[in-house]
């Protein structure tokens, strides 16, 4: 097996700032884990120029019928699949429109699977077993910026045809070569080194948290700054589905759960039957020609 070098890559260096952390305090080492994450959101800030051509490429693949489509490996692999199971429950999306992808699978979620990620194969072959398509938009996840698994997947969307992005933690990544959007965010050492679950994998997870919830925006899964999409599938999320009623139409909470229970649980018809005084059928109908759209569908009235 050939030598992987790992000498150029930020997220493999030593941490000066925490060469005696085996010496510390628990104080000590709170303080500096704290100090070192804090450079994460300002890392992310210096990509976002990157990261809104990669939303804007989600929006219009998810505007044409296509999918937005994680992989990685490991934990990066894992925080594409958490950011996909997400959106169901927030946005009242199909579980196949948001796809999470990880290098062996399901039980690569809690366990290592052995010689996955180093494949160039299976990345494509996962890709294949989900028939991509050229509408669909690939985000390709990969804390080193060069798993195997990832850049043999990149290769196959883009011979398909499917707009292709990257999430990279450290800069010149290999990956970026193989998509058209790549992001490279680079947050400097890890505070434990060569652990990329800590401040990669937090970039990595602000990243895709703006990836999908700009995007949901994008295609009117949001009102004002309510999640009108939300589905109500426990007691909590009915109370939170009739509260967002309530702050979308300053309806009281009576009204909001009569709508609500009228609307079937569909809390933007409920929102639309209210601030247009409709009927189901005729907010429906409003929704459908102002694509989903709560403002839209209302004409500016509420």
């Amino acid at each position: 097996m050939s030598k992987i070098n790992l000498d150029n890559l930020t997220t493999e260096r030593r941490n000066t700032e925490t060469t005696n952390l085996d010496e510390m305090t628990i104080a000590e080492a709170c303080q500096k884990m704290n100090r070192e994450d804090q450079k994460v959101a300002e890392a992310v800030e210096q990509e976002l120029p990157s990261i809104e051509k990669v939303i804007e490429a989600t929006i219009a693949s998810l505007k044409k019928g296509g999918r937005l489509i994680y992989l990685g490996a490991g934990t990066s692999g894992r925080l594409g699949v958490l950011d996909a199971a997400e959106c169901v429950p927030t946005f009242g999306v199909a579980p196949e429109l948001v796809v999470g992808l990880i290098a062996g699978g399901e039980k690569a979620m809690t366990v290592a699977v052995e010689g996955a990620e180093d494949s160039m194969t299976l990345g494509k072959q996962d890709l294949v077993d989900l028939a991509l398509s050229d509408k669909d938009m690939v985000v390709g996840i990969a804390a080193s910026g060069r798993t195997p698994y990832v850049i043999g997947a990149l290769d196959y969307a883009n011979q398909v045809g499917a707009t292709t992005a990257t999430i990279a933690c450290n800069k010149q990544a290999e990956i970026s070569d193989h998509a058209s959007l790549p992001i490279e965010v680079d947050c400097g050492p890890e505070f434990l080194t060569g652990s990329t679950r800590l401040k990669s994998g937090t970039a990595q997870k602000l990243i895709l948290n703006m990836i999908s919830t700009i995007s949901m925006v994008g295609i009117g899964k949001v009102y004002n700054n309510l999640m009108v999409d939300v589905k109500a599938t426990n007691d909590k999320l009915v109370e939170r589905a009739k509260r967002i009623i309530m702050q979308a139409t300053e309806a009281d909470y009576d009204t909001a759960a009569a709508y609500f229970d009228a609307a079937e649980q569909n809390v933007k018809l409920a929102i639309v039957m209210l601030l247009t005084n409709s009927s189901k059928e005729d907010a429906q109908t409003k929704l459908t020609v102002g694509n989903d759209f709560v403002k839209t569908a209302i004409g500016g009235e509420g």
